[in-house]
């Protein structure tokens, strides 16, 4: 007769947190808050382009040497991308596996009543109303993730190993920008992908700051209003240069 051999694992502390819904969204929190950092420096960056092509060229170059003599030539920048690499797939698949859940737990759809057709009683309209508002930040941020997530594959392709940019050339970053947004296209893909980032950050901002414990009933408003603020900075100032570009500004 064979023995089983076999030991019984308990799962680890990192597993059991991964695996509850709470560590999922805590996971989506902080990894959406080490993308949001990154943005923030990203953006204001990208806003040198306004000081002329020797500034942000200079700047390109400068972010390559970042950590020297410590770190070799280019390390820093290694680091950060893997760092945000990271950050990007815990929080998409964290957010996959919510949805998933989400839409198990709900199998069926809520019925809808047709115009003028109101079945519910009075007194639970609020609810009903925060249900519909609750559906529509969801959606919101399921079709946003998916649009930066295509976005970012055209981000690199575009701009970091110039594949997709007909006129680029290797080593002079403010005439690869220009060139990229001197095309219809690639203000299209830039713009619609920097409106859906605002959304995003918009929602995510809130629902991260209740999901790591910072909601309070006393700072509701100010969560939300920091909210709207950084979704609205980082919309326009992302937007800024392509429409710069666009209009002849950065040229």
């Amino acid at each position: 007769m064979a023995l089983d051999t076999r030991t019984d694992r308990r799962p680890s502390f990192a597993g059991l947190l991964w695996g509850s819904t709470v560590g999922k969204k805590t996971a989506m929190a902080v990894s959406g808050i080490v993308m949001l950092l990154y943005l923030v420096v990203h953006m204001l960056g990208n806003l040198k382009i306004f000081f002329g092509a020797a500034d942000f060229d200079a700047y390109a170059a400068w972010l390559r040497t970042i950590g020297e003599p410590f770190l070799h030539h280019e390390w820093f920048l290694w680091i950060a991308r893997v760092v945000l690499v990271a950050a990007v797939v815990v929080h998409a698949v964290a957010a996959y596996q919510l949805s998933r859940r989400d839409i198990a737990a709900r199998p069926t759809r809520y019925a809808h009543p047709s115009p003028g057709h109101h079945p519910w009683p009075r007194r639970f309209a609020p609810h009903l109303l925060l249900r519909r508002r609750a559906t529509y930040a969801t959606r919101t941020m399921r079709w946003g993730g998916v649009i930066l997530g295509l976005f970012i594959v055209w981000h690199i392709l575009d701009l970091t190993t110039l594949t997709v940019n007909p006129r680029a050339e290797a080593g002079h970053p403010y005439e690869n920008v220009v060139a990229t947004f001197s095309t219809w296209y690639g203000n299209t893909v830039y713009i619609v992908a920097m409106l859906a980032l605002g959304l995003h950050i918009r929602h995510g901002f809130w629902s991260a700051a209740q999901t790591l414990g910072a909601g309070r009933p006393g700072r509701d408003r100010l969560l939300k209003g920091l909210a709207n603020g950084l979704a609205a900075a980082l919309t326009l100032g992302f937007i800024a240069v392509p429409v710069s570009v666009m209009t002849g500004v950065v040229s």
